[in-house]
């Protein structure tokens, strides 16, 4: 009996040997499991050919958000004694120096008030409807290629979903060829698909909060253009108030 049970030992041995080595060859040299990681350009690789137009839309939303920004920053800032250097000039009578003043200045403001100043000696509401048709060329300036951030923001994400539609289809049409429904074959080409969708919807949000932050950067600009036109008008209105 002892030498049957020996016997039958020595033969489950190797199995328990197979086991550890089977043990082995999955962990690493740290002793942690072996991980599959896909790095970012195979995850860009693995969304196929619908990711170069959802690239060339995060190009662009990069560089009009950076442009708009930049000309936007530079067209706000206004000197604080920009209208009672206007007021100085204007109460002199050096038309021509405070002209100098507004080409030299290079903002919106500047330029209204440029429009303003050639419009002197005659009536308020001429010298009124010439700074606000200036304003709104200043204004389209300032908005200028802004709505190209919302056009993205809306067709990012459809983009993203043709991507993973057409995925579908594809693994789909596959599977009508090697009439192999494994779930394996399924969830994978299903996930890389999805991939699309993902970076359709990051460029979307993207866009979109770049669309809106401008927007309100738009709005502080001519806000202060309107507050600057008024202060001006005010000050024309004074002068000639003074004169009478």
């Amino acid at each position: 009996m002892l030498n049957y049970i020996l016997l039958q030992a020595a033969n489950a041995a190797p199995v328990v040997k197979t086991a550890a080595d089977t043990a082995k060859a999955v962990t690493d040299a740290s002793g942690a499991p072996a991980e599959t990681q896909m790095s970012l350009l195979e995850l860009v690789k693995s969304g196929g050919p619908i990711m170069i137009p959802l690239g060339i839309l995060s190009l662009m939303t990069v560089y009009f958000l950076i442009e708009r920004y930049l000309f936007i920053k530079r067209s706000s800032k206004v000197s604080p004694n920009f209208v009672e250097s206007m007021r100085d000039f204007i109460h002199n009578g050096n038309l021509d120096a405070a002209r100098a003043f507004c080409k030299n200045t290079d903002t919106p403001q500047a330029r209204i008030i440029l429009k303003g100043i050639t419009k002197l000696h005659k009536p308020i509401a001429d010298i009124e409807t010439s700074m606000e048709n200036a304003g709104k060329i200043e204004a389209y300036r300032l908005e200028k290629n802004v709505n190209i951030l919302g056009i993205i923001a809306g067709i990012a994400p459809m983009f993203g979903f043709i991507g993973t539609i057409l995925g579908v289809i594809k693994i789909f049409y596959n599977i009508s060829l090697d009439n192999n429904i494994s779930i394996g074959r399924i969830s994978g080409g299903l996930y890389e698909k999805m991939i699309t969708s993902a970076t359709g919807l990051a460029i979307g949000i993207f866009a979109f909060i770049a669309y809106h932050w401008l927007n309100v950067m738009v709005n502080k600009a001519i806000k202060n253009m309107e507050i600057t036109s008024i202060d001006f008008l005010e000050m024309v209105q004074e002068e000639e108030g003074n004169k009478k």
